[in-house]
């Protein structure tokens, strides 16, 4: 008798009792898997819901709030990231690119907690040897960290019970299976029921789990849609990997904010903590040369400099080329479209390509004046004072619009030797002019019109 089977989108989980090449749900191709169906979890997910002493109901006014411990990683910026430091008995996820150094950053990691906690190291696409030549290399030696290699999640669960450890890392969840399930590793159904077990033991034995995500070629978490909301933190690890930076950003984070980043900068010893980003962003700055402006933008509660650039050129094509390199594409085309409606300038025949220094991704609508600004150097080809920086979000109108913290960005400004710094008009109301050095100029400006007869000034001197 043939087994019965369905078949079930990678990408969204719609289900299906035939195999059809394109998912009617989400409209993408060939992501239809075959699963058999299971007919013995059913008890167990019977028996799961029986209610026991330990979940009944409580009174909302007997309920105490608990004090979670958190351990240290060694590293700042990571403990940035997830708000003070691991929680015991929290579920992380670390997401991001082949080769942009999440098993790196995990082994240091191990190597600082491994010196007075036991930690266990999971993995499942490396050898003993590999790991063992990586932390060599990065000098890691924690005398109580244990090493794994097995995908088999009883074996590890079985491995967990047996030591004891106060941390578990898994690399990675997709390389995972559980033979109480018959779909091959990586599937959904795996990396869901793989995931839940990891999680159940860190809630049930305050143990920390740290597992690795794939990513797909879209760049969002492989697999389930569900694992991000089973976990307590996800991280996305960032960058290119032809820069030296690494940014790690929260997504998701029950125990702390999701506003920070931490930056890290890659060497051949391992991740190194980039404790002050701006100066590391603005070293080898071009002086004098039109289509470049510095932005203040904030990232959580941290002010970050960094250099905007524009190149704007003459097209023969029916279709100007338009190129963004850290910046949104769609917000690229609403600058654009504002500066030639606004200005009157003709972006329309020019070539245009946007870029930020280091591999950042610049999210922030405050950006938009200093881009503005380098795409009205680069068109006019006047360079913008080397001293000057700029922030303010634009409007359809052409209008400059208010943004946060202007006092912070200021003086991140001031600290790094900026003397003329282009703000929203309204901001400068916010802030206290008395603590601002007498050399520094604020400029307030209303919209984009304003920021055409900055460069008109410069231009007649």
């Amino acid at each position: 008798m043939k087994a019965k089977s369905y078949y079930e989108c990678s990408s969204c989980e719609y289900r299906s009792a035939k195999w059809m090449g394109r998912c009617p749900s989400c409209g993408e191709w060939n992501t239809l898997e075959e699963h058999l169906v299971q007919s013995a979890p059913a008890a167990s997910h019977r028996s799961a819901s029986v209610v026991t002493g330990e979940n009944r109901a409580v009174k909302f006014a007997d309920l105490e709030i608990p004090e979670y411990m958190r351990s240290l990683t060694g590293m700042r910026e990571l403990d940035r990231v997830l708000g003070g430091g691991i929680v015991d008995g929290s579920a992380v996820l670390i997401a991001g690119e082949p080769g942009i150094g999440k098993s790196t950053l995990l082994m240091q990691i191990c190597g600082v907690l491994g010196e007075s906690k036991k930690v266990l190291y999971v993995s499942g696409e490396e050898s003993s040897g590999q790991l063992k030549y990586r932390a060599k290399r990065l000098g890691v030696s924690g005398d109580m960290l244990y090493i794994m290699t097995e995908t088999s999640l009883d074996r590890i669960i079985a491995e967990c019970e047996s030591i004891q450890p106060d941390f578990v890392v898994v690399d990675s969840i997709q390389t995972m299976y559980s033979e109480a399930v018959s779909a091959s590793a990586g599937s959904i159904t795996q990396v869901k029921e793989c995931a839940a077990r990891f999680i159940s033991l860190a809630k049930n034995k305050s143990v920390a789990v740290l597992m690795v995500g794939h990513v797909n070629k879209e760049g969002s978490i492989a697999g389930p849609k569900v694992l991000e909301h089973m976990v307590d933190a996800v991280l996305s690890f960032e960058g290119d990997r032809q820069q030296l930076f690494r940014v790690i950003r929260a997504s998701k984070n029950r125990y702390g904010s999701t506003n920070e980043i931490g930056v890290f900068e890659m060497t051949g010893e391992g991740l190194r903590e980039v404790e002050n980003p701006s100066e590391m962003l603005l070293a080898g700055r071009p002086r004098n040369i039109s289509g470049n402006c510095a932005v203040c933008v904030m990232e959580g509660s941290r002010p970050m400099i960094t250099e905007i650039q524009a190149l704007t050129t003459n097209s023969f094509l029916s279709s100007p080329r338009r190129t963004s390199n850290g910046i949104d594409y769609n917000r690229m085309y609403l600058i654009l479209a504002v500066l030639e409606k606004r200005l009157g300038l003709r972006f329309s025949s020019c070539d245009a390509y946007l870029n930020v220094i280091g591999g950042l991704r610049l999210d922030e609508p405050a950006a938009d004046m200093a881009i503005a600004l380098s795409l009205l150097s680069s068109i006019k080809d006047i360079p913008v004072p080397d001293e000057l920086i700029a922030f303010g979000e634009i409007g359809l109108a052409g209008e400059c619009r208010s943004v946060s913290a202007p006092e912070v960005r200021i003086n991140e400004a001031v600290r790094l030797g900026f003397t003329k710094i282009i703000l929203p008009k309204k901001d400068l109301g916010r802030v206290d002019v008395s603590k601002i050095p007498s050399e520094v100029e604020l400029i307030g400006v209303g919209g984009i019109f304003d920021a055409l007869k900055i460069f008109q000034k410069n231009d007649a001197k």
